[in-house]
């Protein structure tokens, strides 16, 4: 169908092709976690034929020309906002294209003061002082301002209750958004059963000793609930489903 479309194209005028796809060879961006479905790819022979003067593309947002220093430019400027914490580090660009046959001009503008996000990692070696610990990791209150801040904190599952999760959110009231993320450490190790070994115990065995070593408080209906959907999620990667 290009390939019509460029034998019926005016010989006399820059020919444009915009598409919002993924070109096999493209490097992606953090986006590439999130996409759902099957993903449209295109060959890139078809998007680097010469006789297009200029191409856009969308849909990948790692800014990047997939025909750098040929004709014609095949361009993914990449998305203009970051939109999650594999992106925080990316530097966004729109392009400004001067198009003409067999001579376009591509330049990339840096766009400046879009929303940061703040990723950071806390590992709490002391049960003293811990508040004062995590609130002397906040960005000062410039940087934190409609900022997207994330932080990870790794603590021996018995410092939980020690934590001011409200006091921490009120810092960080004047973020855009604040994900504080608990990764407690389970001090603990799982007992077997004496005489049996992990490879002779079933699926819902094993998940009844972890609740029972990890989880304690846990309600038997939550527990059996768990269990069943561990289980059918088995069946369904045994059967190839």
């Amino acid at each position: 169908m290009v390939n019509n479309w460029l034998d019926d194209a005016d010989p006399h005028l820059p020919t444009i092709l915009t598409a919002h796809a993924s070109v096999e060879g493209a490097l992606y961006g953090a986006e590439r976690m999130v996409m759902l479905g099957k993903d449209l790819v295109l060959p890139p022979a078809l998007v680097k034929d010469p006789r297009f003067d200029y191409v856009a593309l969308g849909h990948i947002h790692k800014s990047q020309n997939l025909n750098e220093g040929v004709h014609p430019p095949v361009i993914y400027p990449g998305s203009i906002e970051r939109v999650d914490f594999g992106e925080a580090a990316d530097r966004k660009y729109f392009v400004l294209a001067e198009v003409a046959q067999q001579d376009t001009q591509v330049t990339w503008r840096e766009l400046k003061n879009i929303r940061p996000f703040i990723d950071m990692h806390v590992k709490l070696e002391s049960d003293q002082g811990i508040n004062q610990t995590l609130q002397s990791h906040l960005p000062p209150p410039d940087k934190l301002q409609d900022a997207i801040l994330r932080m990870v904190i790794e603590y021996p599952r018995e410092w939980e209750p020690l934590i001011d999760e409200a006091e921490l959110r009120n810092l960080t009231a004047s973020a855009f958004e604040f994900h504080l993320v608990k990764r407690p450490h389970m001090e603990a190790r799982v007992r077997l059963p004496e005489g049996r070994a992990a490879s002779s115990l079933g699926v819902t065995e094993l998940l009844d000793i972890f609740w029972d070593a990890s989880h304690s408080s846990m309600a038997q209906e939550k527990k059996q609930a768990l269990n069943a959907l561990a289980k059918s999620i088995i069946d369904q990667v045994n059967s190839g489903e």
